[in-house]
Formats: C-alpha cells, sequence, structure tokens
C-alpha cells in the first residue's frame, strides 16, 4: 500500500469531518493550535488572501500531517478523537470500547469510555489506531498500516544477488582502476584520496572497487568498513552497497551490518561482511574498548571514509590509534572520498598529507578544457547539472555579534538564525518567490530553524502547494515517507533544517532555496550538491540555487555564496519595496 495521502484520501476525510461528524472550528484551530492560527491567517492578508475558512483550514493541516492526522498525543488531537468519537451511535462506542479496553479497569457506561478511548496510545498501524479509523469511516492510510516495509533498518541484513545497476562512466571506469591499482600495493602505499565533484559519483566508484577487490575477503571473515558522519550518509552507502553487490554475480550473499544509530552487534552476528558505521559510534566503542569493535578491526580488510575533510577531527584519531594498537603502524587500505569543487587544494593536500595516501581525481586526456574548467566540462557532458544563481536581496539588515558566528564550525548561531526565521517581512518574501516557482518542479528548502521551516511549510500547503518538514527529529520511518513522495512527485516543496546536507538522493530537484546564511563553504557545497546531478545520471540539465541575502552588518567573513564566483551562472533579483498590506505583520 502506499504510505502518502492521495487526494481522494484528503477528500473522503475532509468529507467525513466536515459533513458527517461537523466538527467544530474550535476543535481545528487548536489542532494546530491557536497562536499558529492567528499567525498563519495574519500572513495570508499580506499576500492578499482571506483567511482559511473551517474547509481550508482542515484541508491545509491534512496535507501538512498526513497519515499522522490522528495520531499523537497534545491536546487538540485528543480532543479532535474524543469529538469523533462522541458522534458514534452508543452499540458502536461500548463495542469499539470492548475491543480496546482499558487494562485492569472496567468501564460499563459509554459516557466514561471517552476519554480513555481518546487517550489512548497511538501506535501507528496498531490495532487500536486501524479500529478507530475502521469504525468512523476515515480511509486506513489514517492509522498508518501503509508505511513500507523496506523502510524498517534491520541491524544486520543480508544481500542477495541480483541487480542491474547502470554501467560506469569513462571517467569514473578510469578513477575505479586507479584505485585498485593503489589497493594491488603494500602497506601504507594502499591509502588514497578519491577527488571529485558533489554528483560525480564518488559513492559509486568507491563501493564498485572496493568490493571487486575484497569480495573474496568478505567470505574469509574479512570486513570493509565504511564510515560517514551521519545515518543518512550510511543509509545511502548500504543502498549503494547493496545495489552493487546485487549488480555483480557473485555466488554468496554479503552481510551488511548497521553500527550507527545505537545499533548493537553480538559476537554471534559477525562473519565477515561491510559494516556501516558513524564516526560517532565509533568514537564512543573506541574509547569504551568495545570488543565487537576490536574484532572487526583486527579482521579488518579496508576502511572508506566517506567526507574525509572532517577527518581531520580528533575523533578520527582516537580510532585510528585504536586500530595501530591492534594491527600494527601499516594498518589496513585507507580511502578518503572528498569533493571539492568550492574549496581550495589546500584543503585536499591536508588529507593527502595526514593519511601518506595518493591523491586520485579524474585524469581526462584529450580534453584541454576539462583541465583548465573540469566543472565545465562534467556540465558540458551531461554529468552534472548547469546550476543558475540567484541572489534574492531582501533589503533587511541584521546586526551580527562577533559571538554569532561559530569558529570552530564557521556557522552562523542560532541567535541570528532564529532572528531571521521570525522576521516575517522577510518570511513574507520568502513566500512570494516560492509560489513564483512553477507547480511540480521539485524544490528543497534549507530553513533557519525547524520552526521556521515548520511555518513556511504550512504556509505553502495554505496556499495550495504540497509541501512537507523534515527535521533531524523526525522519526525516519516518516523522513524515508517524505522523501519517497518527494522523489515522488508526489510533494513540491521538501523544507529542512540541519538535515538534507548529505546522504539525500533526489536527482530530479530543480531548485534549491536557501533561506539560512552560513559562511562555511563544506556545508554550502554539501546543501548546492543536492541538486548537481547532472542528465547521465538521471538528473536534471538546469538546476536553480536561489540564496537569500540580507545585509548582515559586522560579519567578519563572507558568505559561502559569495565564494563561488564563476562556478555558475548568475543572476540576481531584489525585493527592496514592500506592499503596504505588509506592515500588517510588521507593527507586532
Amino acid at each position: 500500500m502506499k504510505a502518502f495521502l492521495s487526494e481522494i484520501d484528503v477528500q473522503i476525510c475532509l468529507d467525513l469531518l466536515i459533513n458527517k461528524y461537523k466538527v467544530p472550528d474550535k476543535i481545528m484551530k487548536k489542532v494546530i493550535g491557536q497562536k499558529n492560527y492567528n499567525r498563519l491567517n495574519k500572513f495570508l492578508l499580506s499576500l492578499g488572501k482571506n483567511a482559511l475558512d473551517l474547509t481550508e483550514l482542515t484541508k491545509m493541516i491534512l496535507h501538512e500531517k498526513g497519515v499522522y492526522f490522528f495520531s499523537g498525543s497534545d491536546d487538540g488531537i485528543r480532543e479532535l478523537r474524543k469529538y469523533l468519537l462522541r458522534q458514534l451511535d452508543t452499540d458502536e462506542l461500548v463495542a469499539l470500547y470492548e475491543r480496546n479496553p482499558t487494562a485492569n479497569k472496567t468501564i460499563t457506561s459509554p459516557t466514561y469510555m471517552l476519554t480513555p478511548l481518546s487517550t489512548k496510545k497511538w501506535m501507528m498501524g496498531g490495532v487500536w489506531p486501524r479500529d478507530f479509523v475502521r469504525t468512523l469511516g476515515f480511509p486506513m492510510i489514517f492509522s498508518g498500516i501503509s508505511v513500507p516495509k523496506e523502510t524498517t533498518t534491520e541491524t544486520v541484513i543480508d544481500v542477495e544477488a541480483r541487480k542491474t545497476v547502470p554501467p560506469l562512466a569513462d571517467f569514473q571506469k578510469d578513477l575505479k582502476e586507479e584505485m585498485l591499482r593503489v589497493l594491488s600495493l603494500e602497506g601504507e602505499h594502499t591509502r588514497c584520496v578519491v577527488t571529485l565533484p558533489t554528483g560525480g559519483g564518488k559513492t559509486r566508484v568507491a563501493v564498485e572497487s572496493y568490493i571487486e577487490w575484497m569480495h573474496a575477503g568478505f567470505s574469509q571473515g574479512k570486513y570493509l568498513i565504511w564510515i560517514a558522519q551521519n545515518e543518512e550518509l550510511c543509509e545511502q552507502a548500504i543502498s549503494c552497497i547493496s545495489d552493487m553487490w546485487q549488480e555483480k554475480e557473485y555466488p554468496e550473499s554479503l552481510r551488511i551490518y548497521r553500527y550507527f544509530g545505537g545499533n548493537k552487534l553480538t559476537d554471534q552476528q559477525l562473519i565477515g561482511g561491510a559494516v556501516i558505521a558513524s564516526i560517532q559510534q565509533l568514537y564512543a566503542r573506541a574509547n569504551s574498548d568495545d570488543p565487537i569493535l576490536e574484532e572487526i578491526l583486527r579482521h579488518c580488510g579496508a576502511m572508506i571514509i566517506d567526507e574525509a575533510h572532517h577527518a581531520v577531527a580528533p575523533m578520527y584519531n582516537v580510532l585510528l590509534e585504536k586500530a595501530e594498537d591492534i594491527c600494527g603502524p601499516s594498518l589496513f587500505p585507507i580511502c578518503g572520498l572528498t569533493a571539492t569543487p568550492g574549496r581550495s587544494d589546500g584543503e585536499t593536500i591536508k588529507l593527502v598529507d595526514k593519511f601518506q595516501a595518493y591523491l586520485l581525481q579524474p585524469n581526462i586526456t584529450g580534453e584541454s578544457s576539462y583541465a583548465d574548467n573540469p566543472l565545465a566540462y562534467f556540465r558540458k557532458e551531461g554529468y552534472l547539472a548547469k546550476p543558475r544563481h540567484i541572489v534574492y536581496d531582501s533589503g533587511r539588515s541584521f546586526e551580527v555579534d562577533e559571538q554569532q558566528v561559530e569558529a570552530d564550525e564557521d556557522r552562523i548561531n542560532a541567535a541570528l538564525l532564529n532572528e531571521l526565521a521570525t522576521d516575517e517581512a522577510r518570511n513574507y518574501q520568502i513566500i512570494k518567490r516560492l509560489l513564483d516557482i512553477p507547480s511540480g518542479a521539485p524544490t528543497l528548502v534549507y530553513a533557519c530553524t525547524v520552526e521556521h521551516a515548520m511555518f513556511l511549510s504550512t504556509t505553502m500547503n495554505a496556499m495550495g502547494r504540497k509541501a512537507a518538514t523534515i527535521s533531524a527529529s523526525t522519526p525516519k520511518v516518516t523522513r524515508r515517507m517524505y522523501i519517497d513522495a518527494f522523489q515522488r512527485g508526489e510533494i513540491e516543496f521538501l523544507f529542512n533544517y540541519g538535515v538534507l546536507t548529505t546522504g539525500f538522493d533526489a536527482p530530479q530537484t530543480s531548485y534549491i532555496v536557501i533561506c539560512r546564511p552560513t559562511t562555511s563553504v563544506i556545508l554550502y557545497e554539501q546543501i548546492v550538491g543536492r541538486g548537481l546531478r547532472g542528465p547521465k545520471f538521471g538528473g536534471t540539465e538546469y538546476c536553480t540555487i536561489i540564496d537569500f541575502a540580507d545585509n548582515l552588518l559586522r560579519l567578519g567573513k563572507p558568505l559561502a555564496y559569495a565564494r563561488f564566483s564563476g562556478f555558475w551562472e548568475s543572476l540576481s533579483e531584489t525585493e527592496a519595496v514592500f506592499p503596504d498590506r505588509l506592515q500588517v505583520l510588521c507593527t507586532n
């Protein structure tokens, strides 16, 4: 079954709520929150729209909450569930309670059954949600049973053969041969740093090279350790490794271990294979002398460090020192993966020096244009999308304290981001610009805060443009559901804060809108990289990147996008004059 609401689901639910059960508007306002409701209507007024009536409000909430419409434990949702239960006939209510009784408590009066039922814990796809929506006549998708089983994340999975994947491009084949050549050497000579522009397929090249080199070792109990910075990147690696193993015609299965997100392994599970790990978990296990990690390191055949520009951090030193204690100073082959189109070569050289490694990058002979401008070559050949950059000058000014830029991360801190997120004049311009994006164009939006992302998403849903929000606190199943819906075109706008910078694959992304300023070139590069895959890699010919620019007074460092001159075709947009109706937003 599907895991995202269709328009038919929305219309059926809407008809039941409004026409059959006649849910009062005060309940729906409580579901969204009176403060949020007032803010949203004030914002819609500034956009020349009328305040939401009950039907429009309910439809907007349905689009915003999706299959989670009836879930949750806040007062608004509980009051909605209680109101709906009250509309049942007495016999239906009693029968419903008898099927879902309160443990260790006997209730015979129908009136007293309402509260325990409405406050009963809502487990997505559980017996109670299914019975609730079925009894009231709502589509079963609202119980959550349609969340696909493939979104589960077992600690250990065995990958069978066989699956067909697109062949490597010529430059990727050359890189693969170079990696295999380095792997054929001995000791520390087997270390390399592979650099490709974001979207150039460095994960795919590394996976194919190391699986081909290590496939016999897996059956001998050897491990390939793949290290990433976050769970998205870990899941991306698992997907790529699974695809590549299935594409090869190896007779045996491959065991993949999820060694991140708190997942634990046992001795009985260890038979060799690919260990996909977060550096945070490896660091914690190294400090605690975890025997499972020591066993994996002792039999490690190779290590790959994704986003290797992070490898200069102390956590990696702790891990590698632990590995040297166990395996000796020669260790095992180590490969770092990095993308550096927006950074200086000096940072790549630091990585090369750290690992005493070979630097591997595309060597395209007979193409003088490649040596002069590698990115232009990749775009011309259709491997990367052609980026169009728009600087949208908001005309707004904000004072920046020296403490509002974190030196270690080179990022604007939370205080200033929150000030930007709550500036209604700025938000007005963001929404106006988003509404100008053609209908159906997949758009990623990077907000200033989680609350900012949610408000912008709610506003776009109220304007009839389908949107959803993802943050670090979004459950994994929900996150996967929204990403899948975005990739299928069921969601136009995917808003987020703090996620979707790495390990997220949506090659058909047409627009990237960056509402949060950053001085971090690495972070900025990861954001824009989500839309840089070209037609030959299943992406788009063009990707438009819109930066909302403010006058950040006393900011000592340039914003990241300013360091990418020559990287793309640049345009500019300015909203210098605010309509009179916007004053209603600015006076409070």
